[in-house]
């Protein structure tokens, strides 16, 4: 079975393969102290009152559901899935956890992990963000391939994959529950995003007034992008006549603008320096 395929079944069809490798599969205690967090996890954010919720909740009922490692150097292990339980476990004061080991190599650990937080319900977005990129990433596939992957849709894929375009300090905002998800998405691609979204926060305003205050904007630059299908012509007209890329800009008064010539490499610039003194 392929790996997409996998991935659709979820983390514990993942986490099945053995890689030909050696693998032990029964439950063991380890010491605490040998276990480190993978560096390469994309969940970054644990809260503090839910670790100690969760802590609470380990310790009256027990670690139910055992940490996943993998063995490293110097008799320590890495963790594939269950970091959370295992910041929790340190609250508790625990020496030793509930363990299962497994041996996959590094791209199997990222993707597992990536799979765990996607299954997460309680994953922000911009996690799930990274996680979809990474996924992305690692198996070479598209929007669409993945959508179907992890049977989401393909434009809940896009809309969150869009989210990473924000500069990190409003994805920060989004990460901390600041700003919600439509907040963040009605400031993609506004300029001085960074202190719209203060100014969100300061006045509290509602995702309906955001959306208002940037539609304006948007609704311009969509109208500055859009280009006279006549230019577009003139454009390939000339393109053809002189073999190169042209672009005409007219400027907001229509009486006015730009030609720009667009040339590969330096034979060119020489060909059309040649020719315009020519005339």
């Amino acid at each position: 079975m392929n790996k997409e395929n996998k991935l659709g079944m979820g983390l514990g069809a993942l986490l099945s393969t053995t890689n030909n490798k050696e693998e032990t599969n029964g439950i063991q205690k380890i010491n605490i102290s040998q276990i480190i967090p993978n560096p390469s996890q994309p969940r970054k954010s644990f809260k503090d009152e839910e670790l100690k919720e969760l802590s609470s909740s380990i310790k009256n009922q027990g670690l139910i559901q055992p940490i996943i490692v993998k063995p490293t150097i110097n008799n320590q292990y890495q963790i594939i899935a269950g970091e959370r339980r295992w910041r929790a476990c340190q609250l508790n004061g625990m020496h030793e956890v509930d363990c299962v080991i497994k041996d996959l190599d590094d791209t199997n650990v990222l993707e597992a992990a990536l799979i765990e937080n996607i299954q997460r319900e309680d994953l922000n977005v911009i996690e799930e963000a990274n996680a979809y990129k990474g996924l992305i990433d690692i198996k070479g596939i598209n929007n669409e391939n993945l959508s179907k992957l992890i049977g989401k849709s393909s434009s809940h894929v896009s809309n969150i994959l869009r989210l990473l375009e924000l500069d990190i300090k409003i994805q920060e905002m989004v990460i901390n529950g600041e700003l919600s998800m439509g907040h963040a998405r009605a400031l993609i691609g506004v300029p001085n995003a960074i202190d719209k979204a203060k100014e969100i926060i300061k006045k509290k305003l509602s995702v309906r007034q955001v959306e208002k205050i940037t539609s304006e904007f948007k609704k311009n630059k969509k109208q500055k992008t859009f280009k006279d299908p006549n230019i577009v012509d003139l454009e390939k007209e000339l393109s053809d006549k002189i073999g190169l890329k042209t672009s005409i800009q007219f400027n907001d008064n229509g009486s006015s603008g730009s030609l720009t010539l667009y040339y590969s490499d330096l034979n060119q610039l020489d060909d059309l320096m040649k020719r315009l003194k020519k005339q």
